[in-house]
């Protein structure tokens, strides 16, 4: 009988261990995706960094002034190896249907494969450069791809939003930020 209450009082520890490790992991795992992909901007609120691209084959080159003006306009950061920007691909093809702009930053990709992505799957973007470096990235804060900015008429970021847009996000952060810049 002792050896079978000592067995029992061995995994109590366990146990306690186990369930305090559960409510401190598991609750993170259930989050909604779309909040548990927000990281922190320090960019919103504030100008957009300037625009620093090369061409990307001769699509219309996105500048500086772009940012200014017009409405409001999104900011895309994107690449042909990220399959992310596959999923979000048609919601962007979406939001130019509705009217709304967006300019196209390919990160760090070969200009070749960036150029097929865009011809097999669509060109949603009014304007495009490509950051081979990762500098202008850098510079707006981006911590992989895709990664969308929400720019009002100012020049300012509104919304930070880090991941691919789908529908849900779509609905539920990116129109009402565009809402609210209008």
């Amino acid at each position: 009988m002792a050896e079978k209450q000592f067995n029992i009082l061995y995994f109590i520890p366990v146990a306690i261990v186990a369930l305090i490790l559960g409510t401190l992991f598991l609750p993170p795992l259930f989050k909604d995706q779309a909040t548990r992909n927000q990281l922190p901007s320090t960019l919103e609120g504030r100008a957009a960094p300037a625009v620093e691209v090369m061409p990307l084959g001769d699509k219309k080159l996105f500048k500086d002034s772009d940012l200014r003006g017009e409405g409001v306009k999104l900011v895309n950061f994107w690449a042909s190896w990220c399959a992310p920007c596959r999923v979000e691909h048609p919601n962007l093809e979406k939001l130019t249907e509705q009217g709304i702009t967006i300019y196209g930053v390919n990160y760090k990709d070969k200009p070749g494969n960036a150029l097929k992505f865009l011809n097999d799957l669509g060109d949603p973007y009014a304007a495009i450069g490509a950051d081979e470096a990762g500098r202008m990235a850098l510079n707006w804060g981006v911590y992989g791809v895709p990664e969308t900015y929400v720019i009002d008429g100012n020049g300012q970021i509104l919304l930070r939003f880090a991941g691919p847009i789908t529908e849900r996000a779509m609905q539920n952060q990116i129109l009402p930020a565009i809402e609210q810049a209008r």
